[in-house]
This record gives C-alpha cells, sequence and structure tokens, in this order.
C-alpha cells in the first residue's frame, strides 16, 4: 500500500478543443485507455463522505485506490492487485477494511477515459476523452505538486489557447449519475 497527495485542476473541454489539442501537441499516438471500476455501499456512504473508491485497469494492470478529500488536493491510497484478484472484486464486492474503510462494497458503475499526458511546467497536463453509459465527455487535468503555482500556470495555458474555464464534476460523479 502506498499513499500520495493529488492536486489538480481540471476543466471540461469542446471535443473540437480536445481534437485540437491532441494534433497540436501530436499525441494522437499516445493516447492509452484506462477503466475505472467505482465502488460505494448500497446506500453510498462513500459518495456522501465524499470519499471515491475505486479499482483502475490500465492494461493488464490493476490498482484500488482511496481519494478522499484534504485541506489541499486528495489524499490518495493505492494497492496493487492481480488481475485474478480484481476480477474477483469487481464480481462480488468486498471488504474495504483492507484500504482502510469501514465497509462492505460492491461495484456501483464504471467510465472508460481515453488519456494523453504531456509534462508541463512543473506538472503533467492530461487530455481525456471519458466515454460511460452512452455519455462521451471531454476535458483536461493539471496536476502538480504545488497548489499555487499550478493554479497560475493552469490559468495561463487556458488563456494561451483560448479554454473557458467550465467546472468539471468528478469522474466518479458523472458515471454513477448517467448508469442505466
Amino acid at each position: 500500500m502506498y499513499v500520495n497527495k493529488e492536486i489538480e485542476f481540471k476543466t471540461f473541454i469542446t471535443e473540437e478543443k480536445y481534437n485540437f489539442l491532441i494534433q497540436k501537441f501530436e499525441l494522437d499516438n499516445n493516447i492509452f485507455p484506462q477503466t475505472n471500476f467505482y465502488f460505494d455501499t448500497e446506500d453510498t456512504k462513500l459518495m456522501n463522505e465524499k470519499t471515491v473508491l475505486r479499482i483502475r485497469q490500465k492494461g493488464e494492470n490493476f490498482k484500488i485506490t482511496k481519494k478522499t478529500r484534504a485541506e489541499v488536493g486528495a489524499d490518495e491510497t493505492h494497492i496493487l492487485i492481480s488481475k485474478e484478484k480484481a476480477l474477483n472484486l469487481l464480481e462480488n464486492g468486498f471488504d474495504a477494511r483492507i484500504i482502510g474503510l469501514p465497509y462492505y462494497v460492491n461495484k456501483i458503475a464504471e467510465l472508460t477515459t481515453y488519456r494523453a499526458s504531456i509534462p508541463y511546467k512543473d506538472g503533467t497536463l492530461f487530455f481525456d476523452k471519458s466515454v460511460y453509459y452512452g455519455h462521451v465527455d471531454y476535458e483536461i487535468e493539471y496536476e502538480v505538486d504545488d497548489v499555487n503555482q499550478g493554479k497560475k500556470d493552469f490559468a495561463q495555458f487556458l488563456k494561451n489557447y483560448d479554454i473557458t474555464y467550465k467546472e468539471s464534476i468528478r469522474k466518479s460523479k458523472r458515471a454513477f449519475d448517467n448508469r442505466k
């Protein structure tokens, strides 16, 4: 198990702006899928606590992640797991005490993101196309270590590329709200 601090800035963008940025930064051949499988209790205790619990699949790699809000950004706890273990947890749910949550959880939603990334100033820019339950949306995420500098750099990036800030909704909430 390992823990890290996530500080990110993000905004929804249009499909046209997404395609423009992919072309501008020559990322056509560097877009990779990742699927997030979200977990919660039947009565959505985690969502109510503003905690996200997911298993992320990238290729043949699987990782359980717990994201909790922090004073700055979010605290993330990760556990790498085998494909066999992941498939079992997806099918049967699991006791989330393994990652510090006192609940039994089941899969409640999923979302696949087609992600391209590039280093930018003191962080990493991610250009995301997310697909879930018949919906497609696009966003930019900028992950940094310094919240103040990151905020300035993100604002400058948006200005440089004529992007109007439009607040993003968490991927987990978008998937949950649109599931069938």
